[in-house]
C-alpha cells in the first residue's frame, strides 16, 4: 500500500469501531525488565499501582504470565497455567484486581508465535503437547521448525516449535485462550510477542474475535544503515513503510511499536537532532504518518535492561520523554526508568504526563516543527504546547507561551 500520512482515511475509518484507540490519551506502562522474573514480581507491582494511577498511566504491560521454560516467559508451554516466575495465580489475581480498582487497565504479553512441546514427536523433536490443555500434535507446528504443519507465514523464531497459524483448529483454541485472559483472568489489553513470525491477518483474526479494549504489536526489524561505517540513515521512510504496512494487514485494530522513531531518537540526541524532521517537515517514524497507530518509547526489556540489545543513551533519557510525552503517538514509559533509577527522574516524567493531560495532547495531536539543528530541535504541538530539546539555548518569540516545566536539555511551555 502507499505511503500513510497524519489524519488519512485509513485513520477514518478504524476510528469508527476502536474506542480506545480513537480516543488517543493513552500512556502506556511496561511493569518490568529482563530481570523482574528474579523477585516476587506480581506482589512488587501491585504496591505500585496507586502510584501508576495517579501518575495517569491508562494501561500497563505486564510480563508473560504463563508457565515457561525460560524464567522471563518467552518460552511457553502450559498456557492455561498462570504460575509462573513471577508469581502464582493468585498473587496475579490480586494484582489484576488492584488495577481494576484503580481504573488502570492490565495488558497481557500475548506469546503465540511459538509454544515448546511437552513429547517428542516423530522427528526426536519436542513438538506434541500432550498433558497440558491444548494438546497439539505436530500439526500445530510449521513444517519449517520440525513440524507437519504448513511453511510458515513468517520469519522462523529458531530453535523452537513455531505455531503454524494457518490451522485453523490452532487458531480455534488460541482464540479461546485469549478470550478466557479477558473474561476469566482479567486482562484488558494484549501485547503480541514476536508478530514477524506469523501473519498480520492472524492478529487481525485474533483481536476480532476476542475484543482487548486495545491491542499493541512488536514489529521490530532492523532500521536502514549505511556502511562502511554504518551510520543509521536519515531516511528511514522504508522501514517505518513496513510497520505501516504491519498494521494496515491488522486491519488497523492493532497499534505497532514505534520502533522507527526508537532508532531515530537515540541517534537524534547525540548532536544529531536534525534527524527528527523529515524531507516533508513531519515526524520521521510511524508517529510521523500513521500516530494513533504509533505506540512511542525510548526503552524496553530487550533494547535495555540486563540484554542492551539496542539502548538509548542513558545520559539522555529525559530528553527522549521530552519528545514522546510532548508529541503525537501513544507513548510508553519504561519500569527501569520510572522507579530505579531514582526519584526525580520518576518526578520529572510524572510532570511530562501531568503536562500531557492537562492540555489535553493526544495521538492524534497536530504538530508544527519549528527548528531543527545539531543541538536543537522545537515545535508546537495542538497549538497549546510548545517544546524543545538540545543544548542550544530557545524559546518562544510569543510572551503568551509559560513555562510549564525545564530539565537538562528539555523544556516545554504551554498558553
Amino acid at each position: 500500500m502507499g505511503q500513510m500520512i497524519s489524519g488519512d482515511k485509513s485513520d477514518e475509518q478504524t476510528a469508527r469501531d476502536d474506542g480506545i484507540i480513537k480516543n488517543g490519551r493513552e500512556i502506556l506502562f511496561q511493569a518490568f525488565n529482563w530481570e523482574s522474573n528474579k523477585h516476587n514480581w506480581w506482589s512488587i507491582l501491585e504496591e505500585k499501582v496507586t502510584d501508576l494511577a495517579e501518575s495517569g498511566f491508562t494501561s500497563v504491560w505486564l510480563p508473560p504470565p504463563t508457565q515457561s521454560l525460560s524464567r522471563e516467559g518467552y518460552l511457553p508451554q502450559n498456557l492455561y497455567c498462570l504460575d509462573s516466575c513471577y508469581g502464582s495465580l493468585h498473587e496475579l489475581k490480586l494484582l489484576l484486581h488492584k488495577m481494576s480498582e484503580h481504573n488502570v487497565r492490565a495488558m497481557a504479553d500475548v506469546v503465540i508465535n511459538h509454544r515448546i512441546g511437552t513429547t517428542q514427536g516423530s522427528n526426536g523433536m519436542y513438538n506434541r503437547y500432550d498433558g497440558i490443555p491444548v494438546s497439539w500434535d505436530e500439526h500445530a507446528v510449521t513444517s519449517c521448525s520440525g513440524g507437519k504443519g504448513n511453511k510458515s507465514t513468517g520469519d522462523n523464531f529458531d530453535g523452537v516449535p513455531n505455531i503454524d497459524h494457518t490451522q485453523p483448529f490452532v487458531r480455534k483454541d488460541i482464540i479461546e485462550w485469549l478470550i478466557w485472559l479477558r473474561k476469566s483472568v482479567g486482562f484488558q489489553d494484549f501485547r503480541f510477542d514476536f508478530t514477524k513470525g506469523y501473519a498480520a491477518k492472524f492478529v487481525k483474526e485474533y483481536i476480532e474475535e476476542s475484543k482487548p479494549l486495545f491491542a499493541v504489536g512488536e514489529y521490530w526489524d532492523s532500521c536502514e544503515y549505511s556502511p562502511p561505517d554504518y551510520r543509521l540513515n536519515y531516511n528511514q521512510d522504508i522501514h517505518r513503510q513496513r510497520i505501516i504496512n504491519w498494521i494496515d494487514n491488522t486491519g488497523g485494530l492493532c497499534a505497532a511499536f514505534d520502533f522507527t522513531t526508537k532508532g531515530i531518537l537515540q541517534e537524534a540526541v547525540k548532536g544529531e537532532l536534525w534527524r527528527l524532521r523529515d524531507s516533508e517537515g513531519k515526524p520521521p517514524g510511524v508517529m510521523g504518518w500513521w500516530p494513533s497507530r504509533s505506540v512511542t518509547f525510548i526503552e524496553n526489556h530487550d533494547t535495555g535492561s540486563t540484554q542492551g540489545h539496542w539502548p538509548f543513551p542513558s545520559d539522555h533519557i529525559m530528553e527522549g520523554y521530552a519528545y514522546i510525552l510532548t508529541h503525537p503517538g501513544i507513548p510508553t514509559v519504561f519500569y527501569d526508568h520510572f522507579y530505579d533509577q531514582g526519584v526525580p527522574l520518576h518526578d520529572e516524567i510524572a510532570k511530562l504526563m501531568q503536562i500531557r493531560k492537562c492540555q489535553d495532547i493526544h495521538s492524534r495531536s497536530s504538530i508544527k516543527i519549528l527548528e531543527v539543528g545539531s543541538d536543537l530541535y522545537s515545535a508546537i504541538i495542538d497549538d497549546k504546547l510548545c517544546m524543545k530539546i538540545g543544548d542550544g539555548s530557545w524559546c518562544p518569540s510569543d510572551p503568551e507561551w509559560r513555562l510549564a516545566v525545564s530539565g537538562d536539555r528539555y523544556a516545554v511551555w504551554h498558553k
